[in-house]
Order: structure tokens, then sequence, then C-alpha cells
């Protein structure tokens, strides 16, 4: 499956677009199957508390290395979809491992990822996107992504915090549902999402009695160094890996893969 010109169009006009089967079940499952039982990427795991206690565990690391997890952020058919999309090389910024479980899984707040990384990391250009994988299905049961279409164009609005998480200001954020639509992204395992850093998005508690697991990289365009918070990888053109990702050696991650510790 490749980005096509129609994808770029939706995202532009939407500020996301869903690309069906961009990976096969057998690669997201090799990964999925890896993750499950991954010592290291369980120890370097953390949980964000959501504004009624619930938890959502995760872990986030900025350096790419030879594991399975940073070929699938160099993947080719990634790397060439974001670079349509920013006009130029990307830098990978971070990826991250969504592991929202049955049950306890917590909610994220209404946010812009610019929210976080204009004010906290100090990159002055919207010039970012985040792109995730469904490694496991994702419902309106268990706590899918949810965006609201177009708002991208509102530009970044102010955060606050909420629980342990930062929140988009709630008076925007409800101004701007009056007007736009707001989707679910109901997704099969395999499906990937491209969403531009401006565009409001949350997603509700996993009350449900199953998983959803998903892989999140956050691409820069490199010229958009940052002038704090500063990892080289954000502003390095990304090497596209182009080979076949059932037939890699599984290298697990390396302990040493910069990590963000809580």
């Amino acid at each position: 499956m490749k980005f096509t010109k129609e994808h770029l169009e939706t995202y532009h006009r939407d500020g996301y677009v869903v690309v069906r089967n961009f990976f096969s079940k057998q690669e997201v499952d090799l990964l999925y199957n890896i993750a499950i039982g991954d010592e290291i990427m369980n120890k370097k795991s953390y949980d964000r508390t959501d504004a009624s206690g619930l938890k959502t565990k995760l872990a986030l690391w900025y350096s790419l290395d030879e594991s399975l997890y940073s070929k699938f952020a160099r993947s080719e058919r990634i790397v060439l979809g974001v670079e349509q999309i920013l006009g130029g090389p990307a830098g990978h910024y971070h990826s991250k491992l969504m592991q929202k479980e049955p049950r306890t899984g917590g909610a994220w707040e209404w946010h812009q990822d610019y929210g976080y990384w204009y004010k906290n990391n100090g990159f002055l250009f919207p010039d970012m996107l985040s792109v995730l994988t469904a490694l496991t299905q994702a419902t309106k049961e268990n706590g899918c992504l949810q965006m609201i279409r177009g708002s991208h164009r509102l530009g970044r609005v102010e955060h606050g915090f909420s629980g342990e998480q930062v929140g988009a200001d709630m008076e925007k954020v409800n101004e701007a549902l009056k007007i736009m639509p707001l989707d679910y992204l109901e997704m099969e395992p395999g499906d990937t999402a491209f969403f531009h850093c401006n565009t409001l998005h949350a997603s509700a508690a996993n009350l449900s009695d199953k998983s959803r697991w998903s892989i999140i990289t956050a691409y820069n365009l490199v010229s958009n160094k940052p002038y704090k918070d500063i990892h080289a990888s954000s502003h390095t053109p990304i090497q596209p890996f182009t080979g076949d990702l059932l037939t890699e050696k599984t290298v697990s991650i390396s302990d040493d893969a910069d990590f963000l510790i809580k």
C-alpha cells in the first residue's frame, strides 16, 4: 500500500487521513507479539493518569536502533508519505508504544500534539505530524482515537493540565465541536492514521474486555530544529528502511534507546 495524492489531499483538508491495510496483519502481529513480551519495553513503560484517575500505559523513546520498532518508524512507506506531507526531509522526533489495557486503560483528554511540542520542547513551527498504526483492533468500545475534522486550521490553542495530562482549552474544543465533525477512528490491525500536530484529538477510556495497542511515531521537518529538549534524530534526515519486516532479524529494542523516564 502506498500513500497517494488522494491521501495527501484528504490530510490537508481534514487534518488527518486513515490508510487502510497500510501494514499487513502479519507485520503488525509480529510487532505486537514481540512487544507484549518485551522486558525492556515493559521496564521503560510508565502510566499517565486521566482526569478520572484511570491510567494508560506507554513507553516513549527518541533514538532509532536496529529493533523492529525502529524499522517500522523508518519504513519507506511511512517516510515517503510523511515527506509528501511536510514537503521536505523528515526527522524522527519520538516513537511511543501505547498500551490501553482492558477495563483499566484511561482516556486521553482533548489536545493538540503541538500544544506540548511548542511550549515544552521548543519547536517553533508546526511542521510536524504523528503516524499511528493499530496493533490491535480499535473501536469505540475500547477507546479508539477521536478527531475533530478540520481542527488543524484553528492553529495552536492554549493548553493546561488535566490529571497528569496536558489538555486543550475546553472552551475552544467545545466551540470547535459545534461547527466541525467529530470522527471516531475505528481501525483494524495494520490500518494507519497520519494526523497534523494541530488536529484536536482524544480517546475515551477502555472499559471493554479487549486491549487497544498501537505504535505512534512523531515526525518533524528537519529544518524545524527545536531550541530546547534537543534530540539529534528530530533534525536528522531518516534513512528509510526498504526491507521486508517479516524476514528481518527480530532485534529487541536497546536498553539505552533514549527512553523518556517518568
